[in-house]
Formats: structure tokens, sequence, C-alpha cells
């Protein structure tokens, strides 16, 4: 598969497949257990590998949740990958991630590659396992620094494996958020939003959130925009919720959801939509009045 610059993205070497885009290794078969697991399941599975040398490694991971979203392609379906993809047996349903839901800790994330959305299940019901080995220079850490068991209980977290223990990723900057007047700059991302997150004072239809958001750009003369998804996701943090934003966010009027400019791959009368309480990404139908509206605009 070749990138949007040129470059090959993806490179198969054997039972393995290397990521340019984030570095990041994969077993090419994507679906090694060939059956779902529950979550403790899915850790032991990751164990027998490396114990079995699987592929011809024994470093692989349950990779955290913004690594196997790094994955998807949201104009994609069934499954949910860039175009010419070179895995094989790609289930198009749920597959776990290793960082645990801040809202319940007894539930994990899991991304289904049926659409590319991303949210979070009992960790006792089973999902499938993608294994990865490495780590990206380029993805952001997660945020979460705990550990749980299958009920919710905290872990040490020493090697256990989860997203809390290995805390794989980019650091954040210290401090992330940087406001002025009614503007917050992420430094993570360099992206721009409003401080105000509620642009419209209400749910709006998708139609609507860009109106409001072409007008703020008219009457300020910057380039305000609707907010791609991956672009809502990156303000996540996963240690929190309700709402998932870091501790001491400067941010004023926090809905529970919002609307991105990104369009399903389904059916483009659907669009990406972030669950900002939770920290998921789903889908939302443009004409309903269901998501608020949020102005970013690169720096």
């Amino acid at each position: 598969m070749t990138r949007s610059d040129g470059l090959i993205r993806f490179t198969v070497r054997g039972e393995v497949v290397e990521d340019a885009a984030t570095g990041l290794v994969w077993s090419r078969l994507a679906q090694p257990a060939e059956t779902g697991l529950s979550w403790p399941e899915a850790f032991d599975f990751i164990a027998d590998m490396n114990r079995g040398n699987r592929f011809g490694f024994s470093d692989w991971r349950l990779p955290n949740r913004r690594e196997l979203y790094s994955l998807v392609d949201q104009a994609a379906r069934e499954p949910a990958l860039p175009p010419g993809h070179p895995f094989q047996h790609v289930w198009a349903g749920k597959c776990w991630t290793s960082t645990t839901s801040a809202r319940d800790h007894a539930y994990a994330w899991w991304v289904q590659f049926s659409g590319g959305r991303m949210f979070f299940g009992r960790k006792e019901d089973d999902a499938v396992v993608w294994p990865v080995r490495g780590a990206s220079g380029v993805l952001w850490a997660t945020g979460q620094t705990g550990c749980f068991d299958v009920n919710g209980n905290p872990l040490e977290c020493a090697g256990t494996g989860q997203d809390g223990d290995l805390r794989l990723g980019r650091p954040w900057p210290e401090p992330r958020f940087l406001v002025r007047e009614a503007e917050v700059e992420d430094r993570m991302t360099g992206l721009v939003w409003r401080k105000r997150t509620d642009l419209t004072g209400g749910m709006v239809d998708r139609e609507v959130a860009e109106r409001a958001v072409s007008a703020l750009a008219g009457e300020t003369g910057l380039a305000w925009r609707l907010p791609a998804i991956m672009e809502l996701e990156s303000l996540t943090d996963c240690s929190r919720a309700d709402p998932a934003l870091p501790e001491g966010h400067p941010f004023e009027a926090v809905r529970e959801a919002y609307w991105s400019a990104t369009d399903s791959g389904y059916d483009p009368s659907w669009s990406f939509c972030y669950y900002l309480h939770k920290g998921a990404v789903g889908v939302g139908f443009k004409a309903r009045a269901e998501f608020h509206a949020w102005a970013v605009r690169s720096a």
C-alpha cells in the first residue's frame, strides 16, 4: 500500500507487517487465536505466543487503543483498513486493546474493524486478538497509568502487559494546553481549539454544525473548521472520564458528544462522532440534531 506522500506504508516481512506510518510491527495474520477470547485470555494468548516464538519473535503484546486505532481507515468498510492492506483473515468485528475504560474498570476498549468504531466492552466478553511489536515514535501515549483485573479491581501493573504497565507512546508536553483568550492551543498536536466547546448552544445536525463553524471563520478571519475524528480523539486522556479530558483542562461548556468532519465509509449520510464523556468513537446520522459543534484550526 502506498501512502499519500508516495511512500510505501506496509511492508511484508514473512509473517509480520511493518507499518511505516507508526513504526509498529503487526502479525500479518490479524486473528492468530482463530477465535474470540476474553480480555484475560487475550493476555494469556500473547504470553503463549512469546513462549513459542510465534512468527519468529518473542516480544508480542496487546496494542493500546491508539496503536490499534492507527490502523483504521474511516473511509473504508468491511474491514475499515487502508485499501490494498496486506493483512490476512481480518475479523471485521471487535478487537481487544490493552487499555481499560476509565468509566468502568471492568471494561476495556475494543476497535471494531467493520466500520471503524471504538467503544468498550466487558473484559469477560469475547473479542479477537491482533498482536503488535515495537514502539512508535509517532503515536502519543493514551494517558492511562493504572492496571485492573477482569472485575475492575486495581492490580500491581508490573508484568501485566496492560496499557498502564507499558505506557507506550510519546509523552505529553507539559504544560499541554496554552490559553489565549477564547482559544486553547494543544501543544501535543499543534491544533488550536475554541475554549468554549459548544459553538451552537445546543445539539444540532451536521449541516448546522458546519454552517456555524463557517460563520465563525467568516467573523474572525481565521480558518476555523469542524475537526476530523482523529483530531477529536487526540484530546482523550484514557485515565479519565466524564469528561475524558486531561486533568486541569481549560475548556468550557464541555458536552457529551460532538460531530466530526469525517464521513463514515459505510454510508456518507452518516458521520463519525466523538463521545467526549466516554472517550469513544461512534457514528451519527447527519440529519439528526444529536451532537454538538466544536471548532478547531491549525496553528
